[in-house]
């Protein structure tokens, strides 16, 4: 089997991959040890997706669609403190939802977006909008909900730099100025990115799987406020679009429903909360690797 025949196998069953992943990771903590390669991967993963993009792609953004999009997300926080209330779960573990519901959407966004054969353009500069933006809407949100809780800025910047606008930049300037020969490997960029997102749920399950163990009975409960949250923002997003044309519909499904999981774990423990508190993030990480992956499947099918 070639290797390019090995990357589209895992594209075209990314759903099962993922679980595969998902259950690695968990059995194999010890894989949490390259936890430090998550940015170079998400780097890769990125680039590899705007390898497909031309500056013209995102001129070519519906700017009503951006605002539509961006607007829901605004939801996301409060959506993120009523389901945690309506669980009775600790105040730690609201305030893990709240931060969980304002966060960037999952840098993963735009790979998923374009293999659901969604307008990935729209999701990468929603990606970075709402990464720019959540210096204040984190804080705002959490202060507004659970109350004053210091927010690390300068890590979210630096990790949307490195992670997503460094690549993309990068990535769209090679194909604006070798276009052909850029266009050579689109049917393999998807792919790529397809494996990462597996890649990086296993070392992100991997990283976590002591803190699952740990509180073992509060993941039932957890996982159902996770699906709800996911669940909520697909449809908000779904709904939303409806103006919209189909393929722009998938990518705001998927920039709404999808949060950055890793963002809100790293903010909840830099804050000095209990690690617990960041148990939502993680479980909520989960759930969204895999409805995403079914939902780029059913899409893209």
């Amino acid at each position: 089997m070639t290797a390019i025949r090995a990357l589209r196998l895992v594209e075209e069953h990314l759903f099962g991959f993922v679980l595969l992943s998902v259950a690695v990771g968990f059995l194999f903590p010890a894989l949490g040890e390259l936890t430090p390669l998550s940015l170079p991967i998400l780097a890769v993963m990125v680039g590899s997706v705007s390898l497909t993009l031309s500056p013209a792609a995102f001129r070519a953004v519906d700017r009503r669609a951006l605002v539509v999009v961006l607007l829901v997300q605004t939801g996301m926080a409060f959506a993120g403190f009523v389901v945690a209330t309506l669980l009775g779960l600790s105040p730690a573990l609201v305030l893990g939802f709240v931060v969980l519901g304002a966060v960037t959407p999952e840098l993963v966004t735009p790979t998923m977006t374009e293999l659901a054969d969604g307008d990935t353009a729209l999701a990468t500069v929603v990606l970075v909008l709402v990464g720019l933006g959540s210096l204040a809407l984190v804080p705002g949100f959490v202060t507004l909900l659970v109350g004053d809780v210091p927010v690390p800025a300068g890590r979210i910047v630096e990790n949307l730099l490195l992670a997503v606008v460094l690549p993309m930049t990068v990535a769209v300037a090679a194909r604006a100025r070798f276009p052909e020969r850029v266009a050579r490997g689109d049917d393999q960029y998807p792919a790529i990115s397809a494996l990462t997102v597996v890649c990086i749920i296993g070392i992100v399950t991997a990283a976590n799987a002591g803190l699952i163990r740990a509180n073992a009975a509060l993941v039932p409960a957890i996982a159902v406020g996770a699906v709800a949250l996911n669940l909520v923002g697909y449809a908000g997003g779904w709904l939303a679009a409806t103006p919209f044309d189909r393929r722009t519909r998938i990518a705001a499904t998927l920039s709404v429903g999808m949060r950055d999981f890793a963002v809100a774990a790293a903010l909840v423990v830099a804050a000095g909360f209990p690690p617990i508190a960041a148990l939502p993030a993680v479980v909520f990480g989960v759930v969204e690797m895999a409805t995403s992956a079914w939902l780029a499947g059913r899409f893209g099918g």
